[in-house]
């Protein structure tokens, strides 16, 4: 008898098994209930949804039998799939073909197996079921063991065409991921060790640039193009998934090591980056992530992976292995952006403190500097320098300025009728000038106050102005021009040029404060101050010290020409209450008292 078709048809049949990627995956509980309910149906111990390989039948699910396959070799289902028919075999002792098979030298005496025909025709194994005894089988039964294979084949099509293959690249989607690592800890031992690997193709800004210069089909041969590469590298024996646009994903073998594992991928990396069409437009990365069987949720893996890919990107070998640490700065990033939004509703989280400007050359308080502070509910205290970066790539950049700019200028009205403080400055980030109405609203607001444009002073990084020179300069200019002061704050820590500089209408210039640590002590730091200073001058502009802290940089910064200062020497950032006392026992602006005379002997 023979056990093999045509060699196409058979070429053919096993291409169709292999595009449902069903070899060598975990059991799922779908097909498990169907193996129970044959098992129940014939009375029988053994039961299986076997798929025929080239040289094995796999078992997809099976009932009573321990091992995942026999060869193919004189098996049953072999036969099943080569005719694409029902075969019954009542006692494979007394079968001329059978008996010396490995079924039958396993005790097996009675098969039945129904085809699994697929909708083109081609068979991939057999519904089947096994008895240690010899017996003959109903017509009843016959039409019970069709409709079980019938029921496969719909699980196997669901599986296949709803929600679980990429139409573009032919292979399982994220959802199948997510079923097969939880399948995984039926068939694996639970809390085994294993690594998972994202492959991420491109950025999205790369892709983006690839979409506008070449159109959707580059970037759906790019896709492609990495599935067939990497199902290679990968083999038959291993499962990729397609787990979003740009991204694949697939499992390591059990027991791999992660430092050849990582080694292998970034062969795998390098050997894309030499070959492919795509190498010159796209930078792909990969993320390695470890997890347990059965403990891993399948999302939180594919996040853990996604974040070591996007790590990955600073990475020589553009591979990284996924850091819990890392993530935690991360996550506590993202908790920052996400809470933010309810503390801009919550009056009891955010608050403005304020710190002083002090005249060099009267030691006289001439104004302050409004600063944002963040009690986190649960987080506590929250740094500027911490959520503020976080919040300037987000949407809440504008609603931020605006709260803070509209809580200023009431403590600055209040002030002024007191004759306290006559100029407030608020900081505003690079999103805020390129609103083409925000002057409009700043301006709006004095009004509302009753202030003077020239009480409002607006301060901008370097890298604020730098990041769209053309629209930030209208908005500057349209400030400027309505009599708001502005001043670039951080001075000397971006990469602006003298030439941009003085184009810009800023009438102010804020040193920062990383200049100041140990000015004293080193003369290189000495002779950049002096020189920005003397340059700022030069252009018309005011300058001012940020972070002076000590009595020796205040005597330099005299001797400099600095203008103004800030910093701990004379106060820390205050609430307005203490504010309040604090100028109204040291600073007064009518009457100078103890506190200020001893600054100005410290600069003499």
């Amino acid at each position: 008898m023979s056990q093999h078709p045509p060699a196409q048809r058979e070429a053919a049949r096993l291409d169709a098994l292999r595009k449902l990627d069903l070899l060598d995956t975990p059991p799922n509980e779908a097909f498990d209930r169907i193996t129970r309910m044959a098992a129940q149906l014939f009375g029988l111990p053994v039961a299986a949804v076997s798929l025929t390989d080239i040289d094995r039948q796999w078992f997809k699910s099976r009932v009573g039998v321990d091992h995942r396959s026999i060869p193919r070799e004189k098996a049953p289902c072999g036969q099943v799939a080569d005719t694409r028919s029902m075969l019954v075999i009542p006692d494979l002792l007394a079968d001329e073909f059978y008996r010396d098979s490995h079924l039958a030298a396993r005790g097996v005496r009675f098969y039945a197996g129904a085809p699994l025909l697929t909708r083109d025709g081609h068979c991939l194994g057999a519904m089947c079921v096994l008895g240690t005894e010899a017996r003959t089988i109903s017509a009843t039964e016959r039409t019970g063991l069709t409709d079980l294979a019938a029921m496969v084949m719909a699980q196997i099509e669901l599986q296949h065409a709803i929600g679980r293959i990429d139409p573009l690249s032919g292979v399982p989607n994220r959802h199948q991921f997510v079923d097969d690592l939880r399948d995984l800890a039926l068939d694996r031992p639970g809390g085994e060790a294993r690594l998972a690997a994202l492959v991420n193709l491109a950025t999205p800004e790369q892709m983006d640039s690839a979409v506008r210069a070449m159109g959707a089909g580059f970037v759906d041969d790019i896709v492609c193009e990495a599935a067939r590469m990497l199902r290679g590298a990968l083999g038959p024996a291993r499962k990729l998934y397609h787990v979003a646009p740009f991204q694949f994903a697939f499992l390591a073998e059990p027991g791999a090591d992660a430092a050849r594992f990582c080694d292998w991928l970034g062969a795998w990396v390098a050997l894309r980056a030499g070959t492919t069409t795509a190498r010159f437009v796209t930078t792909a990365t990969v993320g390695v992530a470890p997890f347990a069987t059965g403990q891993a949720d399948p999302f939180d893996l594919l996040r853990d992976m996604y974040s070591a890919a996007h790590d990955a990107i600073e990475g020589a070998h553009r591979v990284r292995v996924f850091s819990a640490e890392q993530n935690a700065v991360f996550m506590r990033r993202f908790r920052v952006a996400n809470d933010f939004g309810a503390a801009l509703e919550d009056d009891s989280q955010l608050r403005l403190v304020f710190q002083p400007k002090i005249e060099m050359g009267t030691g006289r308080c001439v104004g302050a500097e409004a600063l944002l502070r963040w009690r986190h509910p649960t987080l506590g205290d929250i740094a500027p320098g911490e959520f503020i970066p976080v919040i300037e790539q987000t949407s809440l950049a504008r609603p931020t300025t605006r709260w803070v700019l509209e809580r200023a200028l009431g403590q600055l009205a209040s002030w002024q009728q007191a004759g306290l403080v006559t100029q407030l400055a608020v900081n505003v980030s690079a999103v805020n000038l390129l609103e083409p109405d925000f002057c409009a609203h700043v301006l709006a607001r004095l009004r509302a106050y009753g202030l003077a444009p020239g009480a409002l002073a607006i301060e901008i990084t370097e890298s604020a102005l730098m990041s769209n020179r053309t629209l930030a300069a209208t908005t500057l200019e349209a400030l400027a021009a309505a009599g708001v002061q502005l001043a670039i704050d951080d001075f000397g820590t971006g990469y602006s040029s003298l030439a941009y500089l003085q184009s810009v209408p800023a009438k102010v210039v804020k040193i920062d404060q990383s200049f100041m640590r140990d000015l004293d002590l080193d003369e290189r730091k000495r002779s950049l101050v002096a020189t920005m200073i003397k340059l700022s001058h030069e252009l018309g502009q005011l300058v001012v010290a940020e972070g002076v802290e000590t009595a020796p940089v205040a005597r330099f910064l005299a001797s400099a020409g600095c203008d103004q200062v800030q910093g701990y020497l004379y106060a820390r950032p205050m609430a307005p209450e203490q504010f309040e006392e604090w100028i109204c026992a040291e600073w007064t602006l009518a009457r100078p008292r103890m506190a200020r005379q001893e600054a100005q002997s410290a600069y003499a």
